[in-house]
């Protein structure tokens, strides 16, 4: 009974901290979320678990459980209101919050995503970027100034940014991200296909292009056989 009046009186914030949404589940709420907002643009306004089935080829009943993370409850043969989804989605996802973030390594991927300004509609705000080359210290990209690294512990006090976005050369990416962990970066978003190694409250997402290449080669070789 104690139990149960302590989970009672908890909010539902401080449940879902609690509940680790599966990182399969986060992969895929996005997926849902850019569909119903299409559907919404096309003036929709109430979708159900089966429709996003169908359209992102996902179980129903996946595609509910999922949902089930979210604070979000579908009517009966009606399903979800649109306009209810797209607002608890965004929250849950973190786009609606502004995450300031440094980007590390101004090379052709670094610039390419300086320019991504579609970054900041989902919450990550690129504030600076950092490179070794003294000829880039100064230059303005997408509104976005650059500095050598070396002014980086500077440029974190004041602006304070927690998320370091690292595209340097695959030998230098375990170097760099313990100089901006040192610094007090707490997440790290790692387009490098070296597996940096960080402490245990380190927040890491890896993305690596060349990985998901060789996945779709695989699978064209198989097809093609």
């Amino acid at each position: 009974m104690v139990l149960m009046n302590k989970i009672e009186q908890m909010t539902r914030d401080e449940i879902r901290t609690m509940t680790k949404v599966p990182e399969p589940t986060l992969r895929r709420l996005p997926w849902y979320l850019a569909f119903v907002k299409l559907l919404r643009g096309k003036g929709e306004t109430v979708i159900s678990s089966t429709q996003i089935s169908k359209e992102i080829n996902v179980d129903s009943s996946q595609v509910a459980k999922d949902l089930s993370f979210v604070n979000v409850t579908g009517k009966t043969r009606v399903g979800y209101e649109i306009d209810a989804l797209v607002e608890e989605l965004e929250d849950f996802l973190g786009f609606t919050s502004s995450h300031k973030a440094f980007l590390f390594g101004v090379g052709s991927l670094g610039a390419a995503l300086l320019h991504d300004s579609g970054l900041k509609q989902y919450g990550l705000d690129i504030v600076a970027g950092f490179d070794v080359r003294p000829e880039l210290d100064g230059q303005i990209i997408n509104g976005i100034p650059v500095y050598h690294i070396d002014r980086f512990p500077a440029m974190r006090e004041q602006l304070g940014a927690t998320i370091g976005v690292i595209t340097v050369p695959v030998d230098k990416a375990q170097e760099v991200a313990d100089q901006i962990i040192a610094g007090g970066i707490k997440g790290l978003w790692n387009f490098t296909p070296f597996r940096i190694r960080v402490p245990e409250n380190i927040v890491i997402q890896n993305t690596s292009m060349y990985a998901h290449l060789a996945v779709m080669f695989n699978r064209l070789n198989s097809t093609n056989r």
